[in-house]
C-alpha cells in the first residue's frame, strides 16, 4: 500500500489529498514557481535552471525518475542529468541556465496518473469506492480479484484500504468501466454467489453503481446519494421511504436544518 507521506510536501497534498497548512503551503508555492518558469521561458534566450531544478525534483517525489522525466518530455537523457548533477567527470556543476524549449517540455510534464510509476502510493478513495459498488452490485470479491489479477487477500485490503498503487488504480477503473452495468449472472457468476456479495455490501453498508457519479467518486470530501436527496433535509425522508438506513449526510443535513428553525424561532 506504501507508507503516508511527510507534511508540507506537494506531493502529500496532490496524492494523499491532505489539505493541512504546510501541504497547502507547499503545494501553493510550487504551482507560483511553475507558472513563473513558464512564463519566464517566453521571452528568455536561456531560462534559470533553478525552477526546472526544483520541478524535476518534486516529480521525484511522486515517483517520476529523471529518466523517466526525460523520456516523458522528449528531452535527452543528458541534458536531465546534467540539470541535476552537472558532468562530474568534466568537472561541470549541475547546468544553471537551460533552452527554453527543454525548460518548457520539463515543466509540461505533471505528475498525473497517467505518467506515475505502477507502484507509487496514491489516495485510495475512488478504487474503494468502485470495488465496493461492484460487491453492491454482485461481484464477489473472488471474482474481482481474478479479473484484475490480484490475489484475494490484497484486493480485500484494498476494498477498506487508505493507499493504493497507481497499477491498482488502474486495474480498478478499467474494470469498472467495464462491469458497473454488466449483471453479475450474466457476467457468469452463480446467482446464489452474487447475492452473497450483495449481503456482505448491506452489512458493510457499501454504496452501490448508482450512488455515486463519474465526477465525484474519487473526491473524498464527495458522499454516496442513496436517495438523490442525500445532503438536503429531505433526505432523511428518503431513506425511509425506500427502506434504506439514514447516511451521515441526512442526519446532518436534517440536524442543521432543525437547529436553523429553531434559531428563527427564537430571534
Amino acid at each position: 500500500m506504501g507508507a503516508p507521506r511527510r507534511h508540507g510536501t506537494n506531493a502529500k497534498y496532490h496524492l494523499e489529498r491532505c489539505r493541512c497548512a504546510p501541504c497547502c503551503t507547499a503545494a501553493s508555492e510550487y504551482d507560483n514557481n511553475r507558472r513563473r518558469a513558464i512564463a519566464y521561458g517566453r521571452w528568455q534566450p536561456f531560462v534559470d535552471a533553478e525552477p526546472v531544478r526544483a520541478h524535476v525534483r518534486n516529480l521525484g517525489e511522486f515517483g517520476i525518475g529523471w529518466m523517466r522525466l526525460a523520456r516523458l518530455a522528449g528531452v535527452p537523457r543528458g541534458s536531465v542529468s546534467k540539470l541535476l548533477y552537472g558532468d562530474p567527470q568534466r568537472g561541470l556543476a549541475p547546468s544553471k541556465r537551460l533552452l527554453p524549449k527543454n525548460a518548457l517540455a520539463i515543466l509540461a510534464v505533471q505528475p498525473t496518473l497517467d505518467n506515475l510509476g505502477a507502484r507509487v502510493a496514491v489516495d485510495g478513495t475512488g478504487t474503494r469506492r468502485r470495488l465496493q459498488a461492484l460487491v453492491a452490485k454482485g461481484w464477489p470479491q473472488s471474482e474481482l480479484a481474478r479479473r484484475t489479477g490480484m490475489h484475494q487477500a490484497n484486493l480485500s485490503k484494498t476494498i477498506t484500504g487508505t493507499l493504493v498503487q497507481v497499477g491498482t488504480v488502474r486495474a480498478v477503473s478499467g474494470l469498472y468501466d467495464q462491469l458497473w452495468r454488466v449483471e453479475p449472472v450474466d457476467g457468469g457468476v452463480p446467482a446464489h454467489r452474487a447475492e452473497a456479495a450483495r449481503r456482505i455490501a448491506v452489512q458493510h453498508n457499501w454504496a452501490p453503481v448508482g450512488c455515486w457519479d463519474d465526477d465525484t467518486i474519487d473526491a473524498p470530501e464527495a458522499f454516496a446519494d442513496w436517495t438523490g436527496k442525500c445532503g438536503t433535509p429531505d433526505g432523511r425522508r428518503s431513506h425511509y421511504r425506500i427502506g434504506i438506513p439514514v447516511c451521515a449526510p441526512c442526519r446532518d443535513a436534517r440536524t442543521a436544518h432543525r437547529n436553523q428553525a429553531a434559531l428563527v424561532a427564537a430571534a
